[in-house]
């Protein structure tokens, strides 16, 4: 059988034997006749809180927070029609600042500001990246549960009005992107952000995809996020193609929990016994980007392989691990995954993008991880992975260890289904 696997900007087709196969996609929603409409109505018509421009008032500071390059929100469509809706509401371009949530990801270039929200608006609005690594950029609002300063963006924090926008999709371990992640991480400080995601929280058995309430990680993320005042959110939950299927606009706690459920009945997949080969994608781009961020569709594959199976993680990387990053530079400084596990485990030691190398550690210590992407092979191996050139025979020949009971998953839209066991 052949299945179309999501990988870069297009479809990967690869064959898949018959008879052991099984295909996990998202149940389908339909895309939204009229996207536009459904925004402003849901503007007008919010969860839990009045209509935006009841939040309005002469002169106020209005913040719009905004997803980075890395995302596939469609700011191309949301933003321009949230600012036709303000400037009707009788607001002056001059009251606006639209700030990119980097979280700790590198600044997004003039270029990519353009393509994420069309040059007009980049021409017309003032358009500022987050400094993650800026202390002045930011002011403190008391302290983490582990008493570290919770930093947030000077923009967000000074405005009368925060505007958080993305799109709603699971979460490795904060359960569900969306909401409070567009504030805390999307415009905290890094050490803010190393905290939150520090090894303590990460490895709570509540700190997984589709689980906030009682996840230590999310409950501090929203906990920081309402400590700037109250937000108006608007997200969104998305199809394969980026397609509108639904609009959360309203209180950031109530907004996003209507929008998470709604993702969690799309998402959520529940399968009998774990397979011996189980092949990923990072659902294309932009998500696929770097191997940084295949962390996640590794992750999902995790739920579901067997001990001492195998991973098959399809994803272009077009930005490679990326080199130069936190991440790419702890993989290579270490002689092993199992190395950098215990680096991360040694007391005081901290580090930028930590929790991206300890997630894929804690993948690796439970299966084996091919990577299937633009990355040469040599940086691949640097990185602790093994290359895979041809998906198939990786395949074939993964069914052949496990022996004539062998079975295979695929995930063909990666980290937007999660599959789980029935005792997870």
């Amino acid at each position: 059988m052949t299945v179309d696997l999501a990988y870069g900007r297009g479809w990967l087709p690869v064959d898949f034997p018959d008879g052991v196969t099984t295909v996990i996609a998202p149940r389908h929603l339909p895309r939204l006749a009229d996207e536009r409409a459904a925004i402003l109505d849901a503007l007008e018509s919010p969860l839990g809180c009045p209509p935006l421009r009841q939040w309005l008032h002469p002169g106020c500071r209005i913040c719009i927070l905004f997803t980075d390059i890395t995302r596939a929100t469609p700011n191309e469509r949301i933003i321009p029609w949230l600012l036709a809706h303000l400037e009707a509401s009788g607001v002056r371009r001059d009251q606006v600042t639209l700030l990119c949530q980097l979280g700790t990801h590198r600044p997004c270039t003039r270029a990519e500001l353009e393509q994420m929200l069309t040059p007009e608006v980049v021409a017309g609005w003032r358009v500022v990246n987050h400094e993650p690594f800026d202390h002045a950029a930011c002011v403190a609002l008391g302290t983490t549960r582990s008493g570290v300063p919770a930093w947030i963006n000077r923009h967000c924090v000074e405005a009368d009005v925060r505007i958080v926008t993305g799109f709603i999709e699971p979460h490795f371990f904060a359960g569900f992107s969306g909401g409070p992640k567009g504030i805390m991480p999307g415009v905290a400080h890094v050490d803010t952000v190393m905290c939150n995601h520090g090894a303590a929280n990460l490895g709570h058995p509540n700190a997984c995809f589709g689980r906030c309430e009682g996840n230590p990680v999310w409950e501090e993320m929203l906990d920081i996020a309402q400590r700037v005042g109250r937000s108006f959110l608007l997200n969104v939950t998305l199809d394969a193609r980026r397609g509108i299927t639904g609009v959360f606009a309203g209180d950031l706690a109530e907004a996003h929990r209507m929008g998470r459920e709604r993702v969690r009945q799309s998402a959520m997949q529940a399968v009998e016994a774990p397979f011996d080969v189980v092949v990923t994608t990072n659902s294309g781009y932009p998500l696929d980007q770097n191997l940084y961020q295949g962390v996640k569709g590794m992750s999902a594959a995790a739920r579901i392989v067997r001990p001492g199976g195998t991973i098959v993680l399809v994803a272009e990387c077009s930005e490679g691990i990326p080199a130069g990053s936190p991440y790419d530079a702890l993989l290579r400084e270490s002689g092993s995954i199992e190395d950098v596990l215990a680096r991360l485990a040694t007391p005081g030691f901290s580090r930028p993008e930590q929790w991206q190398a300890h997630l894929q550690g804690v993948v690796q210590s439970k299966a084996r991880v091919l990577v299937h992407s633009t990355i040469p092979d040599k940086v691949l191996r640097q990185a602790h992975v093994e290359p895979c050139r041809d998906i198939a025979g990786a395949v074939r020949e993964a069914l052949r260890r496990a022996g004539p009971a062998g079975r295979v998953a695929v995930l063909p839209l990666g980290p937007l289904t999660i599959p789980y066991l029935p005792d997870t």
